[in-house]
């Protein structure tokens, strides 16, 4: 393994969210005055996620919210689960995963019009998804009284593990298929 690769792995055990291939140059650009080409880097990281693909290691790398980062592998993932169950007794409440899927489906939205879905007020929940980082403040409406905008942030991403809202359930994956017996032609 390179040296690039140990600073960059470095780079990506340090992050505390996951690190975008941007923050690896520019840390890289401020640091050691060295500009590496994205090419390069993106190729020092492949090497990377192939070498924690090795039974040896119990954590992986991987691309998710936009950058990248270490997780345990799914054979360690329900040990992990029930440590940090017993370590955290807080978890989004139920108004609050409402008001999160709301933004997350019809972004950018103001309160008043996840108040309308809803049926309730939000202002609480909104705040709290705004302190967890989960959601942010994208701007002003033109709307009557210049009421906030809200959208979904990078961190909502990391913490459903995906990468791009187009990975979100769609009403289809929900659905049940209707039981039906032989195929629709012969009906």
């Amino acid at each position: 393994m390179s040296s690039l690769e140990s600073k960059i792995e470095s780079l990506i055990f340090c992050s505390p969210k996951p690190i975008k291939l941007s923050d690896i140059i520019k840390t890289f650009s401020e640091s050691e005055k060295s500009n590496f080409s994205e090419k390069r880097i993106s190729e020092s990281i492949k090497v990377l996620i192939n070498k924690f693909k090795s039974d040896d290691f119990s954590f992986e790398i991987i691309e998710s919210g936009g950058g990248y980062q270490f997780l345990t592998k799914k054979d360690y993932s329900r040990l992990n689960e029930i440590f940090l169950k017993q370590q955290s007794k807080r978890r989004l409440s139920i108004s609050a995963l409402e008001t999160l899927s709301i933004i997350a489906y019809k972004q950018p939205v103001t309160k008043s019009e996840i108040e309308k879905i809803r049926g309730v007020n939000c202002d609480y929940t909104i705040q709290k998804l705004l302190d967890k980082e989960l959601i942010r403040i994208e701007g002003k409406s033109d709307k009557v009284g210049r009421p906030l905008i809200y959208s979904t942030s990078e961190k909502f991403m990391d913490y459903f593990g995906i990468n791009s809202l187009e990975q979100l359930p769609t009403i289809k994956d929900f659905q049940k298929e209707e039981n039906s017996i032989g195929d629709e032609e012969e009906i």
